[in-house]
């Protein structure tokens, strides 16, 4: 390793993950907090833990000044910045690298190529890969009108550099184009900075497949399998599984070999996730994700490799511990999120103090959680209380454990969107594998 000390640039279950592998690495780990976090009690098993701000994350985990001061303070060689918050600011990674910081994750000019998702289109098609139709949104009516009949309804206006579904929305005919476009570029503005947009045909009755990448800084590149992340509302993920089901085997190479062909072509170094639209046996990039991913449990747990260690010795200069054909890929695995979310309320944000009553475990089971009795759940960050994940030697098998795990994970306090999720794993369509990324909106609608 050329560094032996990590700085956590995040919270909640990816700074646990973080502090546990480092501990596994023999790594010394700090771990950064807001006072609205100061009771966490994953803080206690880093090697220390330094508050950086109020809960304002403007003032805390988006603070770049205070991040970079107290990792010199608590001489860390290195940052990982888990997901969310500074994990996809090639400004943020290009001042670790101004103070001899090492970056886990992608460099600077890597996030900077993907992250403006017109280049990102530009380079993957370059490279043979599909991409959708689309254009860059022009600045007066006339033109924003033009590019729309050039793209072709429906259609999205999307956000060039934004993420999460920010910034997006779906026009079905151009009488709501204008409206659409401004407010898509007012909430990416809001969201990320930069109200650039773009456009790009909408695929009807499509499935959001993703592939799982680690590249190295010797351009070794391999992937660990797709995902499928199709339940989903308002672009926001909320069941996830590998392998995805229903899934033709040739689509299945066709699409790992996109994947890195795609990494190859931004020159793709850590963990990243190449994302495709699939509509019957055409599929298409749509954009790449320059971290790590929530939903990368599943592929942990078919995979049996801890990708948040590899991420750390890859930034550290090591080469991939491991080549393709090493990549044994077992079994099935879904992960269901818990959010802080009332369903009944539109997924308002639920907040107030956490009980448990019952958490689940056992064979085939994984709880990725920071929570903990009498926590307090604020406004101030994500929703995401808990990731669900199980395993099984099949779907079905995956799929009744994950039932009986969701059963068991009771709380108390507050709203969670716990019930919703054990729907839909009951429902016909998700029992059969046959549903697309309009399911849950047609769920709920219904």
């Amino acid at each position: 390793m050329t560094f032996d000390t990590v700085l956590i640039a995040n919270r909640g279950e990816i700074a646990l993950r973080i502090i546990e592998a480092c501990r596994e690495l023999g790594l010394r780990s700090i771990a950064v907090y807001s006072q609205a976090d100061a009771d966490m009690p994953y803080l206690a098993l880093a090697d220390e833990s330094i508050c950086i701000g109020p809960a304002d994350p403007r003032k805390s985990y988006l603070n770049i000044a205070a991040i970079i001061s107290t990792a010199e303070l608590a001489q860390a060689g290195a940052i990982h910045p888990g997901y969310g918050f500074l994990a996809e600011s090639p400004q943020f990674v290009e001042i670790c690298e101004d103070h001899d910081l090492a970056f886990i994750g992608p460099s600077r000019g890597t996030m900077e190529r993907v992250g403006n998702k017109l280049a990102a289109r530009t380079a993957v098609a370059e490279a043979g890969v599909p991409v959708l139709p689309g254009e860059p949104v022009p600045l007066d009516a006339n033109g924003l009108h033009e590019a729309a009949e050039r793209v072709g309804y429906p259609l999205l206006v999307k956000s060039v550099f934004g993420g999460g579904g920010r910034g997006m929305r779906r026009v079905s005919a151009p009488g709501e184009l204008e409206e659409k476009a401004s407010a898509a570029a007012k909430e990416a503005e809001a969201a990320d900075g930069d109200g650039s947009l773009y456009l790009e045909k909408a695929v009807e009755h499509s499935r959001h497949l993703e592939v799982q990448i680690l590249g190295d800084a010797r351009g070794d590149v391999i992937h660990f399998g797709e995902r499928e992340c199709s339940i989903q509302r308002r672009h926001q993920k909320l069941i996830e599984e590998t392998p995805a089901p229903n899934l033709d085997e040739h689509i299945r190479h066709r699409l790992y070999e996109a994947a890195l062909v795609t990494a190859r072509a931004v020159d793709y170094r850590n963990a990243g996730t190449v994302e495709f639209l699939l509509a019957e046996d055409q599929f298409y990039f749509i954009e790449m994700n320059a971290r790590i991913q929530v939903e990368h449990s599943v592929s942990e747990v078919v995979s049996g490799v801890n990708l948040i260690k590899e991420q750390i010795r890859i930034a550290a200069g090591e080469p991939l511990s491991l080549r393709q054909p090493a990549v044994k890929l077992r079994g099935h695995a879904i992960e269901c999120r818990i959010n802080a979310e009332d369903p009944k309320r539109g997924f308002a944000p639920s907040c107030g103090i956490l009980g448990i009553k019952q958490l689940p475990g056992g064979h085939g089971v994984r709880l990725d959680s920071a929570i903990f009795q009498g926590m307090n759940v604020q406004p101030h960050y994500d929703s995401l209380l808990a990731k669900l994940i199980t395993w099984g030697r099949n779907r079905k098998e995956a799929r009744v454990r994950m039932s009986t795990a969701l059963e068991r994970f009771s709380v108390t306090g507050i709203e969670t969107t716990r019930d919703l999720v054990r729907a839909i794993i009951e429902r016909p369509e998700f029992r059969d594998g046959d549903y697309t990324t309009e399911f849950l909106e047609q769920l709920l609608s219904g």
